[in-house]
């Protein structure tokens, strides 16, 4: 056997134990036990994004400002532990997913679920590194380091230009996550075969409706960063507690931004439906 026949047998190897290991008993429990930490997350957000939509909050809104809420009640701690637990095995399976999965899909629809996974994975370890911090008392503002590091880029040589593109990308990346939602295709990933009628429609509407809003509260993200490039003002460059703090600031803003944060409630929900009915 040649050494290149052997690194491929050894390759489809260790993917099938990793294939394996994620297909675990254990590990699709802590994976759908994952998406209801993520629920939790989104719900917290989307009523902190009420309370400053009515005047009543002046904490951070966003991820890490709705853990360190959750971790400043009775018990926070030890839920938000939970909740990053669950986060991080949300990580490890689209890990593997990025890296052997997709295995139902062929050419370039599998490169880009791969491609996919692999972003996932990134946002759930941050997630999860960030709950871990915040449990064990070192946890930062996630809004003050997105305007730190806009700064520094700004202060560099053709740091606006790039400031300005990430912004467009960012921008683009809510418009898709939006239409994504819009025309369901968020479906193609739930067992659809085990829903009821009643359980199809609500999936169909909450998943409509939340990746709706979180697409609307990206761009508004986008939008800034390019303000933040273009006004040479980092401090416009706060993340989704910038985004959400501006669109309360603009006319009927309460009302807008109450209709945003009813979307992520509603992607709290539908995270709970994938708790049980995403393909695992």
């Amino acid at each position: 056997m040649t050494a290149s026949h052997l690194g491929a047998t050894t390759a489809r190897q260790a993917g099938g134990t990793a294939r394996q290991a994620v297909r675990s008993r254990p590990m699709r429990a802590l994976t759908r036990f994952g998406f209801i930490a993520y629920a939790v997350m989104h719900a917290l957000v989307g009523w902190l994004a009420l309370q400053i939509a009515w005047g009543g909050s002046g904490r951070e809104d966003s991820q890490s400002g709705a853990f360190s809420t959750l971790a400043a009640h009775p018990l926070g701690r030890v839920l938000l532990f939970a909740v990053a637990v669950g986060l991080a095995a949300l990580a490890v399976w689209q890990a593997v997913a990025a890296a052997v999965g997709h295995t139902d899909e062929e050419g370039r629809r599998r490169a880009a679920e791969r491609f996919m996974s692999a972003g996932r994975t990134v946002v759930y370890a941050a997630l999860a590194w960030t709950a871990f911090r915040i449990v064990a008392g070192s946890g930062t503002s996630s809004a003050q380091k997105q305007e730190s590091a806009t700064a520094t880029l700004i202060s560099s040589t053709g740091g606006r230009w790039l400031v300005g593109a990430v912004g467009l990308a960012v921008i683009g990346f809510g418009v898709g996550m939006a239409v994504y939602g819009l025309l369901g295709k968020f479906e193609r990933k739930l067992d659809r075969s085990r829903m009821g009628p009643s359980a199809e429609r609500a999936v169909h509407t909450l998943g409509a409706v939340g990746y709706a809003a979180k697409g609307v509260a990206f761009a508004i993200v986008g939008v800034l960063l390019i303000l933040a490039a273009v006004h040479h003002d980092p401090s416009r460059s706060r993340g989704l507690d910038a985004a959400l703090r501006a669109l309360a600031a603009q006319p009927f803003g309460p009302w807008l931004l109450s209709v945003v944060a009813l979307g992520f409630l509603a992607f709290g929900a539908f995270c709970l439906f994938q708790s049980r009915y995403r393909r695992v």
